[in-house]
């Protein structure tokens, strides 16, 4: 392995999808991962389907979060399965889980039973809710955090039009985000452990993340104190900034300041709106937005998609088409970069990936292995890195207490 954590070790005992991508992102970036699963059904997400990987029963929902792992199953509501992962904990550098607030301590697997074990662990928690506050037991998912948060009250078209209502985002955006920024957090927390030899306990929570990521309709809330509303595919910021029709479909204006908006103008053949003076700045455009999209709409669904994008990209006017994912996939940018991927899998199929985006100019990103079969590890690490022998691991697999595949 040549990326930037080869040598570190991960004990990964998350499942779905938060503590999931965050495992993944550090076993692209060169660390080994040892996949914490339950006997026989493993990884919720691994029944997550169709669909699935063509001729096997691995469903697609695991594989977009599992590259790289090695799958160890263990029993860890046992005290047999408890010792086999305070064995691996001496070995690690990271812990990840996400098991609701105090299951951890009932197996003996908290953070402060296993700091003793390991000082200089760093040990990430990823909930819903967070370790401490009201909430701290109630379990988390993806979109009751999209709602707490906030997120679905800005997000869909607005009440007053066809269609109108909140919605979620198209993809579990509040577990990925965690992931991203439990990343985040663990990177830091080993920056610290080579500084001053001193593990940590990170506190990870969906729903902190996903109000921390509102971002800019955070501040219009903070510095207005009027909650933003939703506007469909417009900006509540920024005009015109959304979706026109074309004649043929529809595509993305993204016009982010004045000095665009006039190339806009000109280009398009609606030079008289630059010195229209409801429209002069983004301020006026703001004020004016129903009668500027109105003129707007009117005149671009008179032309193609393709006709707007060729005309106002190279002028550096933003704007682009809407694609499905299979165009994403075959766009010429998405092919140079090499965001597909493809690894061998342990069925013998192929098993097509998306490659991590973080591009390197010295520590290369290589890709280990596809996502593993449930407990195709186990013996390895049971035998390889807890030097177990043959019998025992039998015996083990014979009481249930750990699974081989």
């Amino acid at each position: 392995m040549t990326g930037p954590l080869s040598g570190y070790q991960v004990l990964d005992l998350s499942r779905v999808l938060a503590g999931p991508w965050l495992g993944q992102l550090l076993a692209d970036l060169g660390a080994t991962v040892w996949k914490v699963e339950r006997p026989f059904t493993g990884d919720d997400t691994r029944h997550w389907g169709p669909p699935h990987l063509e001729g096997t029963t691995e469903s697609a929902y695991f594989l977009s979060a599992n590259r790289g792992k090695h799958s160890i199953c263990v029993d860890i509501s046992t005290q047999a399965g408890a010792d086999i992962i305070k064995s691996l904990v001496k070995k690690a550098d990271v812990l990840i889980e996400n098991y609701k607030v105090g299951d951890m301590q009932r197996y003996g697997l908290d953070y402060e039973t296993l700091q003793r074990i390991k000082p200089d662990l760093v040990y990430c928690s990823i909930t819903g809710y967070g370790q401490t506050g009201p909430m701290k037991n109630v379990a988390g998912y993806d979109m009751a955090i999209q709602a707490i948060s906030g997120l679905m009250s800005i997000t869909g078209e607005s009440d007053d039009k066809p269609g109108g209502g909140p919605q979620k985002v198209g993809v579990p955006i509040s577990d990925i985000l965690t992931g991203m920024y439990s990343a985040a957090g663990v990177l830091s927390a080993l920056l610290h452990r080579e500084r001053t030899g001193e593990g940590q306990h990170i506190d990870m929570a969906l729903l902190d993340v996903q109000l921390a990521a509102l971002a800019n309709q955070n501040l219009n809330f903070l510095t207005t104190g009027k909650p933003p509303r939703r506007y469909g595919n417009a900006h509540p910021n920024i005009v015109p900034y959304q979706v026109f029709g074309s004649s043929d479909g529809s595509f993305v204006l993204a016009v982010g300041n004045d000095q665009q908006f006039r190339k806009f103008c000109i280009a398009s053949g609606l030079e008289s709106l630059c010195e229209d003076p409801r429209f002069t700045t983004n301020t006026d455009r703001l004020q004016n937005r129903e009668d500027l999209v109105e003129i707007l709409a009117g005149h671009l669904v008179q032309e193609t998609t393709e006709h707007w994008i060729a005309l106002l990209e190279p002028i550096g006017v933003p704007c682009a088409p809407i694609n499905r994912i299979d165009q994403a996939f075959a766009h010429p940018q998405v092919v140079h970069r090499k965001l597909q991927i493809n690894l061998p899998h342990t069925t013998g199929k192929v098993a097509p990936l998306v490659a991590n985006p973080i591009k390197f100019s010295q520590t290369k990103i290589e890709y280990s292995t596809s996502p593993p079969m449930l407990g195709e590890h186990t013996k390895h690490i049971l035998g390889s890195i807890l030097n177990l022998g043959d019998d025992e691991i039998s015996r083990l697999e014979k009481d249930k207490i750990v699974y081989c595949g």
